[in-house]
């Protein structure tokens, strides 16, 4: 079973690569489809992404994991992640990467911070258990955003790990946003989140304010 990469329709020229990565489940070897709610949710957002990164010459890529849970100690999405950023260097070479994550996927994303290709991480909502590492975030540009009324993931975990964030590297390591009355699922306040999104991408790439 291989990982699956879709790709939306980009610039010409790239300059810059969003990985989306979705959510998932705690475990799960099931195979992962497009057809997932987790996946679906990050359909809007790509796209979102796309219509205003493409003037820039930013691509956006949305990974399908090879199984739908995290799974302990394999940490199944780790490895469809790394296999997603090697794609990006042998199609495009060495253009910074920005990985957009929501729920499982940003567990993954702040993980996988500590690759050289990665300029920057959004979390959305991420799954945050306690002793999470937080070495990998140095010199990488971070936001978090989180529901006020999340009840799968918890906003006050997003807290404490941007607390341990910057004692580790420093005050400001860690952009912590939490949305008043977003649920988990951040279908409440979407131009809320489109907006955040890319202003962050544009900031860390050095392009206009979104």
């Amino acid at each position: 079973m291989e990982t699956g990469l879709q790709r939306l329709e980009g610039p010409a020229t790239t300059e810059a690569v969003v990985v989306a990565l979705p959510g998932g489940m705690e475990r799960s070897y099931h195979r992962a489809t497009r057809h997932q709610p987790s996946y679906l949710r990050m359909l809007p957002m790509g796209a979102s992404l796309r219509r205003w990164g493409r003037p820039h010459g930013v691509a956006v890529w949305i990974v399908r994991y090879r199984y739908r849970g995290w799974n302990g100690a394999d940490m199944s999405p780790l490895d469809d992640g790394l296999f997603a950023l090697e794609k990006v260097r042998r199609t495009h070479g060495d253009v910074p990467v920005i990985l957009l994550g929501h729920s499982m996927g940003g567990r993954s994303a702040l993980r996988l911070a500590g690759d050289p290709s990665v300029r920057s991480v959004v979390a959305l909502a991420p799954w945050l258990p306690d002793g999470e590492p937080t070495s990998q975030l140095a010199g990488r540009r971070v936001m978090i955003g989180h529901g006020s009324r999340d009840r799968v993931t918890d906003p006050a975990a997003s807290r404490a790990y941007a607390a341990r964030a910057a004692a580790e590297h420093g005050p400001g390591t860690v952009q912590l946003v939490i949305v008043e009355g977003e649920g988990h699922s951040l279908l409440r306040r979407p131009l809320t989140w489109d907006r955040l999104i890319r202003r962050h991408v544009a900031a860390s790439l050095g392009l206009p304010p979104a």
